[in-house]
């Protein structure tokens, strides 16, 4: 398992505030001893937390050009058909993944292709379950010909925990 570059900063910054943490409960005992183990293990837990966040585990995919996969690690919360006003200007079926703050939270091209399209939407933070967290959050827009099923398009929404959205077309 590796960890993601773009958490290198994330992480650097906790496993700093966590080594003074432990320092000075170390050098500077002036707390109860139990609470100085609650407070200690507290903190390992957050760098743990972190760590997890940020992991990038090992995959390993069949190599079949007709199939798209899912794109991310979450549990699918709806498939409907909607008005997508962006790029296809129609209705579609959306399929939408709810990542938990538990999930891998890297997401993936569902479809090999050729990349047509990409767009940065800068916004708010909203949480997922916020009836406007997708069309007013901080959002990216990819669309993947493939020669077979045509175009696809996806989409990756930031929330009120992973705030930022980098993608690598």
């Amino acid at each position: 398992m590796k960890l993601h570059r773009e958490g290198t900063p994330t992480l650097l910054l906790v496993i700093a505030v966590v080594c003074f943490g432990l320092f000075a409960l170390l050098k500077w005992p002036v707390l109860h001893p139990v609470l100085s183990v609650l407070i200690g293990s507290a903190l390992v837990v957050v760098l743990c937390i972190v760590i997890w966040f940020f992991r990038v585990p090992t995959r390993l995919w069949e190599n079949d050009d007709t199939a798209i996969v899912s794109p991310c690690d979450g549990k699918v919360v709806v498939i409907e058909e909607v008005q997508e006003p962006e790029y296809f200007k129609g209705k579609r079926r959306q399929i939408s993944i709810f990542m938990s703050p538990i999930n891998v939270h890297i997401n993936y091209y569902p479809i090999g292709g050729t990349t047509t399209y990409t767009k940065y939407h800068p916004g708010k933070y909203l949480v997922a379950w916020h009836p406007k967290s997708s069309t007013e959050n901080e959002r990216s827009t990819v669309v993947t010909k493939h020669p077979r099923h045509g175009e696809v398009l996806f989409r990756q929404i930031a929330g009120a925990l992973a705030r930022r959205i980098c993608t690598y077309a």
